[in-house]
């Protein structure tokens, strides 16, 4: 299956899977220029996720971060090369 590599398509599979209470999804891609894993288009291949959501009651950071890259293993297989997670 191929996705969009975008923040708002990130942010609309997140809110999909785990129904956060607060969300931002932020593309950072441009920041990385010339880094490995980014792309000539500064878009794409590095994401910051800001996530606060019930599903991580109770569990450790670790379990919370798969939660998320789980929620987001189809933009990571098209490509997303970096994922910063921020749990709020």
């Amino acid at each position: 299956m191929s996705v969009i590599l975008s923040a708002q398509a990130m942010e609309a599979a997140l809110r999909e899977r785990l129904a956060p209470s607060q969300l931002e999804v932020i593309d950072e891609s441009y920041q990385h220029a010339g880094h490995v894993g980014a792309n000539d288009s500064g878009v794409g291949t590095h994401f910051r996720v800001r996530i606060a959501c019930a599903a991580f009651d109770g569990k450790s950071r670790v379990a919370r971060h798969r939660l998320v890259y789980d929620a987001l293993q189809d933009f990571i297989d098209q490509g997303a090369h970096a994922i910063a997670i921020e749990v709020l």
